[in-house]
């Protein structure tokens, strides 16, 4: 599989996959979606050889990078590409400086952060009609 993962500024594509994923498939509404944290965000985007198909965005908090809006295309799930994005962008933040990775998984995603060493703190919350749990890992 031909795949380009790289950190973008030109957010068309970014906020189309997020558009996709959260507000078409999981019904989150667009004041959740489009929360106005983008301009504060770093943005990465993964592109196979069909075109763009992933994205992430991260959030700094000093030391702590804050990971959120994480979105796979349908077509790209289950085929290992979130994963390597996931650790992709991981080893571009430790190269940066932060030293922990923060994230709120979608509480039937957990299992997937799990694989990629994240661990589980404090109770469920909902964001955006969606069960949620906080996850941490060292960078």
């Amino acid at each position: 599989m031909s795949l380009t993962i790289a950190r973008t500024t030109d957010l068309a594509a970014p906020l189309e996959i997020r558009a996709r994923v959260f507000m078409d498939e999981q019904g989150v509404s667009l004041a959740d979606e489009i929360d106005g944290a983008d301009p504060d965000c770093l943005h990465w985007l993964a592109s196979d050889a069909q075109g763009p198909v992933a994205t992430l965005r991260v959030l700094p908090m000093g030391p702590v990078a804050k990971i959120q809006r994480v979105a796979v295309l349908p077509r790209a799930r289950r085929t290992g590409l979130g994963s390597a994005l996931m650790r992709q962008v991981m080893r571009e933040l430790r190269a940066m400086g932060f030293e922990t990775a923060l994230l709120g998984a979608q509480t039937e995603a957990m299992a997937f952060y799990e694989r990629l060493g994240f661990a589980a703190h404090g109770p469920v919350y909902d964001d955006a009609g969606i069960p949620h749990r906080d996850m941490s890992r060292a960078l």
